[in-house]
């Protein structure tokens, strides 16, 4: 009779929490700081993203202004910073400026642990992280381009994969602001 009551207070108090991640969801960057890639959060995505990223900032590139309730809500319980970055397509004018205004979110240790994310985490994002691996990491643009193509489920995004190739920029950047994982920035 006792182990019945014991299992029963487990399973009602102690069970574990299932943590359930967010579409497409990988670490970008594990080292000094902590940098996520995903897909848009849903409601059952917010317990892994409140209790396991422990978030200071969210990047949403998507051609989505209006936030849900629901994401509003756990933005502000868990006094995240939210930018919510307005991009369609890397073809928009405007899209460069877009594009440094990330990099100068990302660029500045003081907003980690971050996450980007856009509706699916495909190519909106994929772009951003290529920016990221190109500019910042130092990667080879092969490298860029097979991991865009394991996140885009094998769909090119040939105009993304042209912009990352061809994106340059210059942008002022505080030395005793950049996240040790930028490897190859010069200020």
């Amino acid at each position: 009779m006792l182990y019945y009551k014991i299992l029963l207070y487990y399973r009602i108090y102690l069970k574990p929490m299932m943590y359930i991640p967010p579409l497409n969801f990988s670490p970008v960057v594990s080292t000094d700081v902590s940098l996520y890639r995903s897909g848009y959060p849903m409601p059952l995505n917010y317990p892994f993203i409140r209790d396991q990223l422990h978030l200071r900032t969210i990047i949403h590139v998507g051609d989505k202004q209006d936030l849900s309730p629901e994401y509003a809500e756990f933005l502000e319980q868990g006094n995240i910073q939210f930018h919510n970055i307005y991009m369609d397509s890397c073809r928009d004018d405007g899209f460069k400026d877009r594009m440094n205004q990330i990099l100068e979110i990302v660029l500045n240790v003081d907003n980690y642990p971050m996450l980007i994310h856009s509706g699916k985490g495909k190519h909106r994002v994929g772009t951003v992280v290529g920016i990221i691996r190109k500019l910042l990491q130092g990667w080879s643009i092969a490298g860029i381009y097979q991991e865009y193509d394991i996140f885009s489920g094998g769909l090119k995004g040939e105009a993304d994969l042209e912009f990352i190739t061809m994106f340059e920029t210059s942008l002022f950047i505080r030395k005793d602001k950049i996240p040790g994982f930028v490897t190859s920035v010069t200020t």
